[in-house]
Parts: structure tokens; C-alpha cells; sequence
């Protein structure tokens, strides 16, 4: 039965759908992979076999009642560790939340339960999830299993991990920084960024914090392109007071054929140096999108400076992520902003700088960001796509020395700034554009690459339609060699 374990997750529902299988038979089969696969892997690291296996048994006999709870009836899944699942802990890889076990299900996990999914487990995540590697203090280091001598991605590296080997039929991770983008490139599984808010990510945060931090959105990772769509269908919508009286109407994709598609394509960038190897795989996806007749243009680019977008990202980025540090760590930060040289523009200074700027600042770039969006928005009036790169390589090995700031990847034999390939997962962060990472190939090395497939704002199901009709040509999820 790995063969079904193993296939989309719209299959699966299919499967429970017509009896084909028990909710209990199949939630078993993938508790067996997690004691076969995962003590190599350390990709989920928190269970609830006893509770998933009595809602298990309480779908069946909902099923034999002729009650269906929704689209997910049965499916058994994981959750990305930092939302919260009532009974499993939520410690975002910090020890001193170890024991943080929430009383109320993240609004995201709630609905994936309203759908009818099981949910047995949470997957691994890097400390404050902020890295694109997955190791901490709590649960250790999660690996990819393309090679575990590698990294699966970050923050959501174990749920990417544990869908490329058949230990969780769906997921859901979060995205400022390509956290669902990575690790689905990284695994060779697929990855959806959402339009900016329209999913709700209540209840995936630290302890006591419950606005939405800008940027930062919930998304699924699956093993298809059609389970991103069933996913997001789940998912998205407006939640407390929106949803009083506002309403999610996302534009069905109106393309039938990748012919349908006006492609435009940016596989390079001063700003980010690119493996040959993960070129050469992305352009053989390009390729084949033309050849089934997608208009592509390699020249396409908006209206705008793409340095001055990266700037922005990083300012605004960098100001979510350090505005709730420790009193003390904003006092260093405001220090050593102090004593920075005018002309000093490296990425550690940049940081430096974002973390203590004035709220005048980021209304500035906000601004700014916004008349980037409607450049955006007109570039999207002759483009359905934009292909572009997820990362600068493949999944690259191990590094948990230093400070992550200084640490480097080797790309093309040279070593590079890790923190370069922020400009790929800005592009279209920073103005809160969809995105979707497929899988489409094997570097000679056997490690898998993903495209990143970019859209206009609410166009969620025109890129997964993209992702979707592009597997059809060159072929989507590949089981790592040794899980099949």
C-alpha cells in the first residue's frame, strides 16, 4: 500500500471517499513509515497517535452514517510545529517553551479539521524559524532525504521532509522569507505562498502575540499541484471580525493549456549568483513550457528597480523579524546602529539598521512598496507567469556553525553569502504576490530543483494551474531513491 501513501493526497480523499480504504488502515500505514523512515530523518518530531487514530475511528463511523465532514474526510497529515495543536507543544525550537501546549487550535489547523483532515503529528522547524535549515535546541536537525547529508529547507524543512517520503499526506507551513518555497525546492515537493492574508495565520505566532505580521503568510506543501488547490480551497477565507461581512472569491485559472500562458522568465540576477547545475534544470522547464506553446519571453521584467525591491524587502523584513526581541538585544541593536559608517551598506548593517528604524521609515517604504504593487499589478496585464528561481542551488550540506548571518553556500565551487538568495523569496514577498515552487528535475548530483512560479495579486490559482499543467509535460513529484 506505499503506493498510496505515496500519491497525491486528492487521491487518497478519493480513496476514503469510496471506501476503498478506512480512515484508521490508512492512518496506520503512514504511523508505519514514521517508525520505518523518520528516525533517520527527525522530520516529525511530535506525535499524537492515540488521538489521531480515535478521530480516525470516529470518521469511519461518521462515513457508515452517510456524514461527510468535508473535502480532507479521513486524510491523516502534519502540521509545521510552530502552529498551534491542542495537546502537542508549539515551541517554535526554543527549550524554554518546551512545555507551551496551547488550549486553542492556530485558526489555519482549526480548519483543516473543520475539512475532516486527521492530524497525527507536527514537523521540525529551526529556532524562531529562521534559517533555511531545520535544526534547534528541542527536537535536533531535521534531513533531506535526497541526501541527509543535506539540508530539507527552512523554517518548514520537516514538512517538506516528511511529504518527499510518504509520512504525511498534506501540510501546511509559513512563508516571510521562502519558508514554504525552500524546503519545497529542497525536497522536490510542491509549495504554495498565498496572496498576503487571505490566509489566516492566528494562532501561529509565540505565545501572547495575535496580529498578523506583515509579509508572513500560511500556505500548504503537497506532493500536487491539485493538492495545493484542494488545500488552499480549505484555507483561505477571512476569519473574526472580516468575516462578519467580507468574502474569499478567488479568479478560477482561466487556461486550459500551457499554450493558454503568456510566460515571462528571469532565471538570473546580479544579485543572487545561480548553480549551473540549477540553471540548466530550470531552463529545461522553460523549454518545455514553450513547447506546449506558452508564449515566453526571457526580456520581460516590471516596471520597476528590482535593486531598490530587494532594499525594501530586506528593510521591512528585517523589521518584522527583530521588533520583538528582548529589551536588551534592541538596546545592542540600537548601538551598534550607531556606530555604523554612513557608507556601510553590507547585509549585517542593513539588518542592523532595519531592526531600530523609526515607524516614519517603515511608512516610507510602505509607500514605496505600494506603488511597486501597482507596477506589479500592470506587468500582470500582459503576463500570466513569471518563472524565476527558488534558491541559488539545490539543497546544500549541513552548516550549523556561527551566526547564520555570516554563514555561506557553495555555489558553482565558490562560496557565496547565504543570504543572497533573500532576493528570489523577496521578489514576491515584499508586494505580497502568490507563488508556487514545483518540482522539475534532477541536478546531475540527484538532488531535486523546484521553479518558482510567480503571479498577480489573488491570481493563487492561476500559478498552481501553471504547476499543475507543467507536471503534465515534464513530470511532477519523484519519490526519493529508498522510500518507494
Amino acid at each position: 500500500m506505499d503506493d498510496l501513501v505515496l500519491a497525491p493526497a486528492w487521491q487518497q480523499c478519493a480513496a476514503l471517499r469510496e471506501k476503498r480504504i478506512t480512515a484508521r488502515a490508512l492512518l496506520e500505514l503512514y504511523l508505519d513509515r514514521v517508525a520505518r523512515f523518520n528516525p533517520a530523518l527527525n522530520a516529525i518530531i511530535a506525535l499524537d497517535a492515540e488521538g489521531a487514530l480515535a478521530r480516525a475511528d470516529a470518521a469511519d463511523e461518521a462515513k457508515a452514517r452517510g456524514e461527510f465532514w468535508g473535502p480532507l474526510h479521513g486524510l491523516p497529515m502534519t502540521v509545521k510545529e510552530s502552529f498551534d495543536f491542542v495537546g502537542l507543544p508549539t515551541t517554535w525550537g526554543k527549550p524554554e517553551l518546551a512545555q507551551n501546549i496551547p488550549n486553542r487550535n492556530a485558526a489555519a489547523v482549526q480548519r483543516l479539521l473543520d475539512a475532516g483532515a486527521v492530524i497525527f503529528g507536527k514537523t521540525n522547524v529551526p529556532l524562531l524559524l529562521g534559517d533555511w535549515q531545520s535544526f534547534n535546541e528541542v527536537y535536533g536537525t531535521t534531513n533531506n532525504p535526497w541526501d541527509l547529508s543535506r539540508v530539507p529547507g527552512g523554517s518548514s524543512g520537516g514538512s517538506a521532509a516528511a511529504l518527499a517520503t510518504g509520512m504525511t499526506g498534506l501540510e501546511i507551513g509559513s512563508d516571510i522569507g521562502a519558508s514554504v518555497r525552500n524546503p519545497a525546492h529542497y525536497c522536490g515537493v510542491y509549495g504554495h505562498k498565498p496572496t498576503y492574508g487571505i490566509v489566516p495565520i492566528r494562532g501561529q505566532a509565540v505565545p501572547g502575540i495575535v496580529a498578523p505580521a506583515d509579509i508572513s503568510v500560511a500556505g500548504p506543501l503537497a506532493r500536487s499541484a491539485q493538492d495545493l488547490a484542494l488545500a488552499l480551497g480549505v484555507l483561505a477565507g477571512p476569519i473574526d471580525f472580516d468575516a462578519a461581512g467580507w468574502r474569499l472569491d478567488l479568479p478560477p485559472a482561466p487556461q486550459r493549456s500551457l499554450a493558454d500562458f503568456r510566460v515571462a522568465v528571469m532565471v538570473d540576477d546580479t544579485h543572487c549568483a545561480l548553480d549551473d547545475e540549477l540553471v540548466s534544470c530550470l531552463q529545461r522547464a522553460v523549454v518545455a513550457a514553450g513547447r506546449a506553446g506558452a508564449r515566453v519571453s526571457d526580456g520581460a521584467r516590471p516596471d520597476l528597480d528590482l535593486a531598490r525591491s530587494h532594499a525594501l524587502y530586506i528593510q521591512l523584513l528585517r523589521g518584522v523579524t527583530t521588533a520583538r526581541v528582548p529589551p536588551e538585544q534592541a538596546a545592542e541593536f540600537r548601538k551598534a546602529a550607531a556606530a555604523l559608517e554612513p557608507d556601510d551598506h553590507s547585509y549585517r548593517a542593513t539588518v542592523t539598521r532595519a531592526a531600530v528604524q523609526e515607524h516614519r521609515n517603515w511608512l516610507a517604504a510602505h509607500e514605496e512598496r505600494t506603488k511597486m504593487r501597482y507596477k506589479w499589478a500592470a506587468f500582470f496585464d500582459d503576463y500570466d507567469v513569471l518563472l524565476c528561481p527558488t534558491a541559488a542551488s539545490a539543497a546544500f550540506v549541513h552548516d550549523q556553525e556561527g551566526d547564520r548571518i555570516d554563514r555561506t553556500i557553495l555555489v558553482n565551487g565558490r562560496h557565496e553569502n547565504t543570504n543572497d538568495q533573500l532576493f528570489w523569496a523577496g521578489l514576491s514577498g515584499v508586494v505580497y504576490l502568490p507563488s508556487t515552487v514545483a518540482p522539475v528535475g534532477l541536478t546531475t548530483s540527484g538532488l531535486p530543483v523546484g521553479i518558482q512560479i510567480v503571479g498577480r495579486h489573488l491570481g493563487d490559482l492561476t500559478t498552481i494551474r501553471f504547476a499543475e499543467l507543467l507536471a503534465a509535460e515534464i513530470g511532477g513529484f519523484e519519490v526519493p531513491p529508498g522510500y518507494g
